[in-house]
């Protein structure tokens, strides 16, 4: 079967060649320049009956009924008809269009709008024009792209025959619009921070490495925005925010990309609950804007982000009732996976891929607590040792001023009080060195310019930072973060 359809296919592009070359042949340039149209698609859609209107678009449909036919154009935006017939275009004219014009082309239209018999809005077409033709056919109208690498490979295909992936990039490009508006109406400003850096720093992330020729540098590339947009607050710009990718050379899953988008945002005089009420109200205007509902379905699972007050877990004490023990004060990797095991919770060999007491605490956490969160819920509370740039709590400096919001296992942001003391700040960055000597690979670097920053002066602040991607597959029930993305890399 797969051999016949691949016979078929390089008997359709043989067919199209020998049409492009007849073309070319007659003196007419199959590949036009330009073409003036006075609507768009979607403008088209507005208009009355009678209106005239010049328009264009690829052509995904034909049927022919001897001497009239119906067409449809189409883009991301909208599709519309358009019908052909003798008594309006030249016979000779129609036998060409019947004859070189195919499915996949671009095709421009002049003509009035009517309504057909059954209601169907329909651009009568005066005249035509060939813009450009294809070489290759469109995948088949009724299964469309059914090969998932295929649709992730070629999503130019993808868009043009899957309304789902319409939907899901036509939505992800208005919900960045969004996030920008609503930042820019708190006075935030969008700045552009380095993708190149020499530091790894702002968050626990295994980096991509790189060399700079020029500068006979090594350099990574970046895993966070945060020690940059600090720096801009520590220069006077009282709220600061950037929405770009971030780069982290760790594995992949259903849930996780190497290159993903990320907004950061970071607030002068703000604290984590402040950050809490403004990132609730920030989702709550995406889904109303983009679903028109507070409800959404993800894998069988309602989620109700319209809540009043959305759920909290504090992640100390959530942690301590599952371990048994105080863990806060236990410093020693060795004495935590001794009790860790002794409890029965996991194996050493389970926990032999944690290399510090940080790692650990995170693992047991990710399969004991995010796993069976359903949400939307509000982590809080949690460990210093795992938040190196966060502030610590005055009441108990073992914890620190954090909250993530967790949806079906997942998080989607990540959010803190800032620290800010450069003591602190250089004792944590430290304790970082000593974690990636004893062969941690996702820990920091002592970042000295972001340093030097801090002990110049940083006001009190919050911070947040909220993945595009993992929102957009939430929304939109997409069962692989790569859904999200339209041009994923690809071995």
């Amino acid at each position: 079967m797969e051999q016949k359809i691949e016979e078929n296919l390089y008997k359709e592009v043989d067919i199209r060649a020998k049409k492009i070359s007849d073309l070319k042949a007659m003196g007419i340039n199959p590949y036009v320049s330009k073409f003036d149209a006075s609507h768009s698609i979607l403008q088209a859609r507005e208009l009355k009956d009678g209106d005239a209107l010049t328009i264009a678009g690829r052509m995904t449909f034909r049927r022919v009924f001897g001497k009239f036919m119906f067409v449809q154009i189409s883009d991301v935006y909208a599709k519309i008809q358009v019908s052909l017939s003798v008594n309006q275009i030249a016979l000779d004219d129609y036998k060409w269009f019947k004859d070189y014009v195919d499915i996949g082309d671009f095709v421009g239209f002049s003509g009035t709008i009517y309504h057909t018999q059954t209601g169907e809005l329909t651009v009568q077409a005066e005249s035509f024009k060939l813009l450009s033709k294809a070489m290759k056919p469109l995948p088949e109208k009724f299964h469309g792209l059914t090969d998932i690498e295929t649709r992730y490979r070629q999503r130019y295909l993808d868009l043009i025959t899957n309304e789902q992936a319409r939907k899901v990039f036509l939505g992800r490009s208005k919900i960045e619009s969004i996030i920008r508006r609503y930042l820019e109406d708190l006075d935030f400003i969008e700045i552009e921070t380095p993708v190149l850096q020499t530091a790894v720093s702002g968050a626990s992330a295994r980096p991509f490495f790189t060399h700079h020729n020029a500068l006979d540098l090594d350099c990574n590339l970046r895993i966070a925005k945060e020690t940059w947009l600090k720096q801009a607050i520590a220069g006077g710009i009282p709220r600061v925010f950037e929405l770009g990718k971030d780069f982290r050379n760790e594995g992949m899953d259903a849930t996780h990309l190497q290159e993903f988008t990320q907004i950061e945002w970071y607030a002068s005089y703000w604290d984590f609950e402040k950050n809490i009420k403004v990132f609730k109200e920030l989702v709550q205007k995406l889904l109303k804007e983009t679903l028109g509902t507070m409800q959404i379905n993800y894998q069988g699972k309602v989620i109700d982000f319209g809540k009043e007050t959305w759920d909290r877990i504090n992640y100390v004490e959530e942690m301590t009732k599952i371990l048994g023990f105080d863990f806060l004060d236990i410093s020693d990797l060795d004495e935590f996976k001794k009790k860790v095991v002794e409890r029965g919770l996991f194996s050493y060999a389970e926990l032999d891929e944690c290399k510090s007491v940080r790692t650990l605490i995170d693992y047991i956490y990710k399969r004991k607590i995010r796993e069976e969160i359903v949400g939307p819920v509000i982590l809080y509370n949690y460990p210093a040792v795992l938040k190196t740039l966060a502030r610590r709590n005055d009441n108990d400096s073992r914890v620190t001023d954090v909250f993530q919001v967790v949806v079906c296992g997942a998080e989607i942001c990540n959010a803190y009080s800032e620290l800010v003391d450069p003591i602190v700040q250089r004792e944590t960055l430290m304790q970082q060195l000593v974690e990636k000597a004893n062969g941690d690979e996702e820990t920091m670097d002592l970042d000295e310019s972001f340093l030097a920053a801090m002990e110049h002066g940083m006001p009190p602040m919050s911070g947040l930072g909220f993945g595009i991607d993992r929102f957009i597959m939430l929304i939109y029930d997409l069962p692989n973060i790569r859904d999200t993305v339209l041009f994923p890399i690809m071995k």
